[in-house]
């Protein structure tokens, strides 16, 4: 069975030589397709791990191999690769060479947002008086 968050052909084409392409130790019982198609089941329905449909592989051994690829950089390197693609693709150096904050953003974090500000305001009207 088939769901709509089941990555394509042309998608797992890009994915497979990543995920683990040879493991040490017993041989695999689920296949790593399908793996990741939990994955981002999980991932774009935001359910929990222990309600993962049936048919896909059990729900302990997509969170392990989930929590494992995690904690190897597995993902990040994935991403890595993809934004590659994508800039190669619309004609862009590979490789990012800026990087923007917004000030806005900056500036609140750092005067502690509306709170601060508010009491800020009311000191300065106080002295005015």
């Amino acid at each position: 069975m088939g769901y709509g968050t089941d990555i394509s052909a042309e998608e797992w084409a890009i994915l497979a030589p990543f995920p683990e392409p040879k493991q040490k130790g017993r041989p695999r019982k689920h296949s790593l397709r399908r793996m990741v198609d939990a994955i981002w089941y999980v991932r774009r329905t935001g359910c929990q791990w222990r309600l993962l449909p049936k048919d896909f592989p059990p729900w302990r051994s997509v969170y392990v191999a989930f929590w494992r690829w995690r904690n190897s950089g597995l993902w990040e390197k994935i991403l890595r690769e993809l934004r590659k693609r994508v800039r190669i693709k619309a004609g862009r150096n590979p490789d990012p060479t800026l990087g923007i904050i917004d000030s806005q953003s900056v500036k609140t974090v750092q005067k502690g947002g509306s709170a601060a500000m508010t009491v800020a305001r009311r000191r300065k009207g106080a002295n005015a008086i």
